[in-house]
């Protein structure tokens, strides 16, 4: 279980990004506006003062593995779409498998079909609901090319 803090999370699609946060002892999960998709940097300047606003110690991205494990092309687009905002933000990173996660929000509230960002926004707090249960703690975009390049070392 990480240390409880403000978070955000975040599940990154190509037209929205669904938004979630939670307060600073973890213990209340709520899901906000999802966010259209625009160019990186107004994406960044919005959740930048959503950020701030919010008091954000860290952020949680949502990673779509499929159902072996193994990563997609989305998960691959969500994990540079991650590091890139962790970077330019400076705040720590962890990432959640979000396998299914918009079905079972859809399922727990009743919105499937949904293209306002409703939905969007009720996966991403599917995320951090499971990523303040399970972890893991979130590492600084620095830490994750590191880590990165020990793993490749090692095979």
């Amino acid at each position: 279980m990480p240390q409880p803090r403000s978070a955000l999370a975040l599940d990154v699609g190509r037209k929205r990004i669904g938004l979630a946060g939670c307060d600073p002892l973890g213990l209340t999960v709520t899901p906000l506006r999802a966010l259209a998709r625009g160019s990186f940097e107004a994406d960044i300047e919005y959740l930048n003062s959503l950020a701030q606003q919010r008091r954000v110690l860290a952020l949680v991205v949502g990673l779509p593995l499929d159902v072996t494990g193994q990563p997609t092309a989305q998960s691959l687009h969500c994990q540079r779409y991650g590091e890139r905002l962790a970077r330019r933000l400076q705040l720590p990173l962890a990432w959640v498998n979000e396998h299914a996660s918009t079905w079972a929000a859809g399922e727990r509230h009743g919105l499937h079909g949904d293209r306002s960002g409703v939905l969007d926004s009720a996966a991403a707090a599917l995320l951090l609901e499971q990523w303040l249960q399970d972890g893991p703690d979130p590492v600084l975009p620095a830490t994750i090319e590191q880590s990165k390049t020990a793993d490749a070392a090692a095979f």
